[in-house]
């Protein structure tokens, strides 16, 4: 299961990640991206003193609490993939797959995975490839390496 500090749960943190982060997509799926130097907070020197601490919280309840290091993700599967069993069984599909992939992405990178109508019917694996290409499209994972040509040893 995806760790509670690695889920995107607010509306507010889904909307800053969808209205200011990047966008790529495949057909079962689509990632938004927001990478750490553009998330609020994740500053070296931020609002308040010199060295970016605040003295006190100012931050109201419908502020974004995207400020610290992990990555966190947030999935939206609507009612056009299917019924409430579908999309369950899509959504846990797509949180274990991420939770294999977290440790890959670089710190503070906020994600929001929306699943497509065409998820409904896929494999773990077909979403899997869904996610790599749209991360290497998007920069957030290296290229697969090259395997060398030459033969056994």
């Amino acid at each position: 299961m995806l760790p509670a500090a690695a889920r995107l749960t607010r509306s507010q943190d889904f909307d800053l990640v969808v209205r200011k982060g990047r966008r790529a997509g495949r057909p079962r799926l689509v990632v938004h991206a927001l990478t750490a130097p553009a998330v609020p907070g994740t500053e070296a020197a931020g609002p308040g003193t010199a060295d970016g601490t605040r003295p006190h919280d100012t931050r109201r309840d419908d502020t974004p609490t995207l400020d610290g290091p992990s990555t966190r993700v947030g999935f939206v599967v609507s009612k056009a993939v299917g019924n409430a069993v579908i999309r369950h069984r899509v959504a846990r599909k797509l949180r274990h797959l991420m939770r294999d992939r977290l440790d890959a992405l670089p710190p503070g990178t906020r994600l929001v995975v929306r699943a497509l109508p065409a998820a409904a019917t896929s494999t773990s694996a077909e979403l899997g490839a869904d996610l790599d290409g749209v991360f290497r499209r998007l920069r957030l994972l290296a290229p697969p390496a090259q395997i060398e040509q030459g033969g056994a040893r």
